[in-house]
């Protein structure tokens, strides 16, 4: 029944969830409880990258097949128990952030239709202080007819570039049509980050312009990949890890080893639903999570 209201309870605390079959996917008739359910199912590697980062959320409350909306601001009624930070230097008025810790916020966004999360590469405090970006992020978009498989062709060159600097990449799919690599850094000012990504990226330009393209130019990507370096920009955020995306089916962010990516034949061969993440968790753990220990950095100037 429309609107009909059930009250559980998530990590000792109540929520009042709506809507459970409302199909947000029409295509394949995917539920607002069964996106509920993958949230809850990968809350634990999700919540660990989304740990003390500003979170941007992309909403389609009435399906994939209507308009959605960025929301930054935490919406009117949020709970208490909710993290929130103020960031005043954001907008005229400043912008008050959801910042996503515990499985009770997952559940609760994901009632708010919040399909997508989206975050930054830098973290903030336990007081809300800006600290300096500690990832390193290559978003790689296909323009067609090239694909997610020739993205996987630029990671590894990617990959092999940046070891030269003695940094390991990790790499995983954008859920859409791309894919990205993550460079844990420890801390390094966004100016920097941006300026190395945007070094690196012009690098494989130059080196392989049949394939590569580093210019914002949409006409330069037709048959390219656009290493799109800017994503390091403060004010630019990236997919998180294990969200869904809002596309015709329900599709996954998701990481990926480098036998994968060095093997992908065809793009099927990197679309992930949420079942396929649940399998991938109980076979593989987060395969991102070697991250976290990383110790590296930004080679000197």
């Amino acid at each position: 029944m429309a609107g009909t209201k059930v009250r559980v309870e998530v990590g000792g605390r109540t929520l009042s969830l709506s809507n459970l079959d409302k199909v947000l996917y029409p295509e394949t008739g995917f539920t607002k409880g069964e996106v509920i359910d993958h949230y809850v199912a990968v809350a634990e590697p999700l919540l660990a990258h989304l740990a003390g980062r500003l979170l941007t959320r992309k909403r389609w409350p009435d399906g994939v097949g209507s308009q959605p909306f960025f929301e930054k601001n935490a919406p009117r009624g949020t709970p208490d128990w909710v993290r929130t930070v103020l960031i005043e230097e954001h907008g005229d008025d400043g912008v008050e952030y959801v910042v996503a810790e515990d499985l009770p916020t997952l559940v609760w966004l994901a009632n708010l239709a919040a399909l997508e999360l989206h975050v930054p590469q830098w973290t903030v405090g336990p007081r809300g202080g800006i600290h300096d970006a500690d990832l390193l992020v290559f978003d790689l978009d296909p323009g067609p007819p090239a694909t997610v498989v020739d993205c996987c062709r630029v990671a590894l060159l990617l990959r092999d570039l940046l070891a030269d600097d003695s940094l390991e990449a990790w790499p995983k799919t954008s859920g859409n049509k791309g894919a990205q690599l993550y460079v844990p850094i420890g801390q390094a000012v966004g100016g920097r980050t941006s300026a190395y990504a945007k070094d690196i990226a012009a690098r494989l330009a130059h080196e392989h312009p049949a394939v590569v393209v580093a210019t914002m130019n949409r006409q330069a990507r037709k048959g390219k990949v656009f290493i799109d370096w800017s994503q390091n920009n403060p004010a630019k955020t990236t997919i998180a890890p294990y969200s869904l995306r809002g596309t015709e089916q329900p599709r996954v962010s998701t990481p990926l080893t480098w036998d994968e990516v060095e093997g992908a034949g065809a793009p099927s061969d990197l679309v992930f639903g949420p079942a396929d993440v649940r399998a991938r968790l109980d076979e593989h753990g987060d395969l991102l999570a070697a991250m976290r220990e990383a110790d590296q950095s930004l080679p000197e100037d």
